[in-house]
């Protein structure tokens, strides 16, 4: 099954499309632009060099969360626009999840870092061995020090992936855990990882359709944190 896949949870925009683990093309932008500008065309492109359409399209898949509240909105809204108009099923895949691919290569402990701010990272921790990544905590929102205090005993070899990558590394490192950043060209989240994810979550049966899918925020976003602050105030 052939597979579309969105990435717009954080600065960088991508789109790719894969068939049964096999990545067909992908178009990857990071420019400071606007993912409501530049996503749908990345898309039109892979179709038109591809000489494929929506009709040839199994599934369409998003990041769904954590991440930016308008990225993740704009992604899971272009996806639910495409899955509906052609009217196919669509997997909504966990960034972090999907980000852990990126070093499923790595023997060890894998520490997915996205900035949210406030000394906080949406995180999670995967344990990769011979390339199979097994799952070790939900997603979460958790400060760096506390991370820090988790995996200070943790002896496995650990390396640190995505656009907070650095930041978490540089923490992690000052508290003594020691850690290593992903490579430049796999630390940040793509699309060719979300579509992989989400052709083993469509093995697995979790095709939702253009209707369920929707996005997950771990926490809420900033405009609503004000207003229940300025209700309190009031």
């Amino acid at each position: 099954m052939k597979i579309l896949a969105l990435e717009t949870s954080a600065k960088a925009v991508s789109a790719a499309i894969t068939e049964d683990g096999r990545v067909l093309a992908s178009g990857y932008q990071d420019t400071g632009l606007t993912h409501s500008r530049t996503l749908m065309p990345i898309v039109e492109h892979l179709f038109r060099n591809t000489d494929l359409s929506m009709a040839d399209i199994g599934a369409v898949a998003a990041a769904v969360g954590p991440g930016s509240f308008t990225g993740i909105r704009i992604g899971v809204s272009a996806a639910k626009g495409l899955a509906f108009g052609a009217d196919i099923p669509a997997v909504g895949v966990s960034t972090l999840a999907a980000m852990a691919r990126n070093v499923s290569f790595w023997e060890g402990l894998v520490v997915c870092a996205m900035d949210a701010r406030r000394n906080q990272i949406y995180n999670a921790l995967f344990e990769s061995e011979e390339g199979r990544l097994t799952r070790l905590t939900p997603d979460r929102a958790i400060g760096l020090d506390e991370l820090a205090e988790e995996l200070w005993a943790d002896q496995r070899p650990k390396i640190v992936v995505g656009d907070g990558g650095r930041l978490c590394q540089e923490s992690l490192t000052a508290s003594g855990v020691s850690c290593r950043l992903a490579p430049p060209h796999l630390v940040m989240q793509n699309a060719m990882s979300v579509a992989l994810e989400a052709g083993e979550l469509a093995s697995a049966g979790k095709l939702v359709s253009a209707q369920d899918l929707a996005p997950v925020y771990l926490r809420p976003p900033q405009a609503e944190r004000l207003r229940q602050q300025n209700a309190l105030k009031g």
